[in-house]
């Protein structure tokens, strides 16, 4: 994703270093030419209007114009911008201590919504929770069963007892009180479309659980078309963060740069593949990067990280080398290359945008 506003954004750029000095008409030019690719890469336009606004007055004003590199530090600016509207600083998913805490999810059909509560399960049983999966969209056909396929895959308990969402979701929050579960999530229903329908029911089982989060699902390849059934979710039911899946595919990629500036809300987690521990934390100054072809060097680091801790923790319980996979061998070797060339480069922006979708795909 972001292969197309990558290529044209690093086109932009190269126009304007190849200049030395800028004059305010190179810069409007240039301004012109991100609002194309930004519209084309289906950012709402009320957002793109904003963000160029704001990149607009930083471009013009007097410290960067004088600046020896002035077209640098065009490039800093919008970094600095593209992470503001990408929502700022990472907004850390945080449960209360209430046993159990309920978390909601939301979604329109084929947004990832099932998915994502099984994915959810994993993060927070990584954490030290004891989750569990609550089957309450009766309205989509197999979706109940398609919740238990994957809580038995990733060995998370799934209870869905009753043909009505509300009786289900009491029936739930009881069984968990009563067998030491302290994280509840609670798969309801979606439609194909935004619907009233749909909105009263989550409006009533909203009501019944009284959900510490209230996440939306929402399909990175939509579009526009995601910040729409955002408004929607958040004027019917308050939502209070997001989950982008789908963020290994091909579309444009204008929910993740749209949704929280329309709405105010952070998005705590991305969907980068299809299996279970493939939900990570979502960083707006690593997406800013990785949008801008600076690659997503720190992402990968972590999972080498990752990989380190576990080896560390293994040695020290006795397990062999050997019994590690080749796959985490190498997540680890390339995390130090990253590392490596991170340290060594002192222009990151320089990166190819292919190499930097590369990376973000691989981990």
């Amino acid at each position: 994703m972001f292969d197309a506003l990558t290529g044209r954004l690093d086109g932009i750029f190269r126009k304007l270093r190849s200049r030395g000095k800028l004059h305010p008409k190179q810069i409007d030019a240039a301004l012109e030419e991100m609002r194309t690719a930004l519209l084309e890469a289906d950012v709402a336009l009320e957002v793109v209007e904003d963000f160029l606004g704001r990149v607009r007055t930083r471009a013009l004003s007097e410290e960067v114009m004088r600046s020896l590199t002035p077209a640098q530090q065009v490039v800093k600016v919008v970094r600095d911008e593209l992470q503001a509207t990408l929502g700022g600083t990472q907004v850390p998913f945080q449960l209360p201590s209430a046993r159990p805490a309920v978390v909601m999810m939301a979604g329109v059909q084929g947004s990832g919504k099932t998915t994502a509560c099984a994915k959810l399960a994993v993060h927070l049983r990584s954490k030290g929770r004891r989750p569990l999966l609550v089957a309450a969209d009766l309205w989509r056909p197999a979706a109940v069963e398609q919740l238990r396929t994957l809580g038995a895959e990733i060995g998370v308990e799934v209870v869905s007892e009753g043909r009505d969402a509300v009786k289900v979701v009491k029936h739930a929050l009881k069984h968990a009180s009563r067998e030491g579960h302290d994280v509840v999530i609670i798969d309801t229903a979606g439609r194909l479309h935004v619907d009233e329908e749909m909105m009263r029911e989550a409006r009533r089982v909203r009501d019944a659980a009284k959900p510490h989060h209230v996440l939306m699902a929402c399909d990175a390849m939509t579009g526009q078309d995601a910040v729409v059934q955002a408004r929607a979710f958040m004027r019917e039911v308050d939502t209070t963060g997001f989950i982008l899946t789908k963020l290994d595919g091909d579309a444009r990629g204008g929910a993740a740069l749209s949704i929280t500036a329309v709405t105010g809300r952070p998005v705590f987690f991305v969907g980068t593949g299809e299996r279970p521990q493939d939900l990570e934390p979502f960083y707006p100054d690593r997406m800013a990067s990785r949008i801008l072809g600076m690659g997503d060097v720190l992402t990968l680091i972590d999972k080498a990280q990752e990989v380190v801790d576990a080896e560390r923790a293994a040695e020290s319980a006795g397990v062999t080398a050997g019994a590690w996979s080749k796959r985490s061998r190498r997540s680890a070797s390339a995390g130090y290359a990253a590392r490596q060339r991170w340290t060594a480069s002192p222009t990151p922006a320089a990166a190819t945008s292919s190499s930097s979708t590369a990376s973000w795909r691989r981990v």
